[in-house]
């Protein structure tokens, strides 16, 4: 059985790659110009950029060097194998990709860049890659003290952002805690919403069977559930089907022209995988 696209090695470090490049370019042409480090090991890069002027692909290079040690030291060798190649690659599209203000209006980059930043890690979390830096430190944390790693990590993130007060001032700091607002909406919103689908659950008194053939004819995979009725107790079908956003009001359309008094009760589903609908 041939092995499926997402699976497949060189598919995975292009997307790997690709997710890293788009972090890069939501650093050198949003954050970095305005000098706003809204977190992690390139928020570090940022603040030490914007004091005494070292460079910033050179600062991840050397955190992300020093995290891979401590994971090496403290962590099992798949989580290092994981992050090692993210790690090197990081610093290195940081320093060959250009770096200049894309945007004048601070508030409008920060908005852009942290939808751009939250696209990549984003691909990242699909693909179990990391690049690294500031994301050992809560794998260590929850492993020896079951800490949830989600809070250690924006705990973290909240001292960078921290210390954009005494690099950059008062606007900076509020600019870069508004960012991680945008990165975490952006992320959780990419996770969950790019995917909806429906699942829409039918029942109908006298014409299920008649639904039922209708659903079947256009192609549709259902499931029947027996039920019973809570005020009868009568023993009856429901019919439970998966649709995409695009096809859910010709569904209910179908639905009603066989049975206007059909009863349709209809859940947001954040992902399908396998039947119809593939990965």
């Amino acid at each position: 059985m041939k092995k499926r696209l997402s699976k497949q090695l060189w598919f995975q470090l292009i997307a790997i790659i690709v997710a890293l490049e788009i972090i890069a370019i939501a650093i050198n042409f949003f954050y970095a110009p305005i000098n706003v480090a809204a977190g992690g090991a390139t928020g570090i890069a940022i603040l030490l950029d914007a004091t005494f002027g070292i460079n910033r692909a050179l600062t991840v290079l050397i955190i992300n060097t020093i995290m891979i040690i401590i994971a090496a030291i403290f962590l099992n060798r798949t989580t290092v194998r994981n992050i090692i190649f993210g790690s090197f690659m990081l610093p290195l599209l940081l320093f060959v990709t250009p770096s200049f203000k894309l945007v004048e209006d601070s508030v409008l980059a920060v908005i852009i860049g942290g939808a751009i930043f939250a696209t990549g890690i984003a691909i990242l979390y699909r693909l179990e890659a990391s690049s690294g830096g500031t994301t050992v430190p809560p794998m260590i944390l929850k492993k020896y003290w079951r800490i949830n790693p989600a809070k250690s990590l924006l705990a973290i993130d909240l001292v960078v952002t921290f210390f954009n007060l005494f690099v950059a001032g008062t606007n900076a700091f509020f600019l870069a805690a508004f960012s991680l607002v945008i990165t975490s909406m952006v992320m959780r919103y990419i996770e969950t919403g790019l995917d909806l689908k429906h699942q829409v659950t039918i029942m109908s008194n006298h014409k299920l069977d008649e639904i039922r053939a209708m659903l079947l004819d256009e192609e549709h995979s259902l499931t029947v559930f027996n039920v019973q009725g809570g005020y009868t107790d009568n023993d009856k079908d429901m019919l439970m089907v998966m649709v995409d956003n695009s096809n859910y009001a010709h569904l209910l359309r179908l639905i009603h022209d066989v049975d206007e008094n059909a009863f349709i009760v209809t859940t947001n589903v954040t992902e399908v995988h396998g039947g119809t609908f593939g990965i």
